[in-house]
């Protein structure tokens, strides 16, 4: 099936992709997204921390945030999520871009009522921020689930837009000294930093930085060029 005219980039539309696999790949490394939406006439973008769960994206919020209350009515919004993995630099300014992945989808909020899928939704948020954390930390209370509101949105129309590979120089520009290539952009966690009440507590193994973490930062240049040479 062909996508909607809404959903196809207006340039560079040979770098959309439309299919599940690599749109909720991008959605789940992504820790944030940026929602948009029309109130009274004006627009707002607003950062928040999400979850994919199968084939829907979840949010949390106070019950007392105004962005929720409009998003619980179930106004269209517009939801966009972007990963930086290089800077592209050409040999002119002009011929400068980035290496990214991106997702944009069009959804509408469903407050989410049922107890146990509420409960569900604020454990997999918990774990995707801070991955095997839910059942380490102090359990959360019943009035503090009151106090949030959690919606989920469908992500059936939906595309993802990816940009690899080195800087695309003007045929004329080719032969010029000046340096061309590209430099890796990474978002990785760093070792913990205790505050004053965890210093004489030990790291859980939760936490911990891991050997496989180390060896995938260390051979990322590596990889990611020789994937995309």
């Amino acid at each position: 099936m062909a996508p909607k005219s809404h959903l196809i980039p207006s340039r560079s539309a040979k770098k959309a992709h439309y299919d599940k696999e690599t749109i909720y790949s991008i959605l789940d490394e992504a820790l944030f997204c940026t929602i948009s939406y029309v109130f009274e006439n004006k627009p707002f973008s607003i950062p928040t921390a999400f979850v994919r769960h199968e084939d829907k994206l979840y949010i949390h919020g106070s019950v007392g945030s105004h962005f929720i209350w409009e998003l619980e009515k179930g106004i269209p919004v517009c939801i966009s999520v972007t990963l930086l993995d290089a800077l592209v630099v050409a040999k002119s300014a002009f011929s400068h871009s980035v290496n990214y992945r991106s997702v944009v989808l069009f959804a509408q909020g469903e407050k989410i009522e049922e107890p146990g899928l509420k409960w569900s939704a604020l454990e997999w948020l918990t774990n995707k921020i801070v991955p095997d954390s839910w059942n380490y930390l102090r359990p959360m209370k019943e009035n503090e689930v009151r106090k949030t509101t959690v919606l989920a949105f469908n992500i059936d129309e939906a595309s993802a837009k990816i940009r690899t590979g080195m800087p695309n120089d003007e045929e004329e520009d080719k032969a010029l000294p000046i340096w061309s290539g590209i430099i890796p952009i990474e978002t990785c966690r760093r070792d913990p930093m205790p505050d004053e009440l965890s210093r004489d507590i030990p790291l859980p193994a939760h936490l911990m930085p891991s050997a496989e973490r180390n060896q995938k930062i260390d051979g990322f240049i590596d990889a990611w060029f020789n994937s995309n040479s």
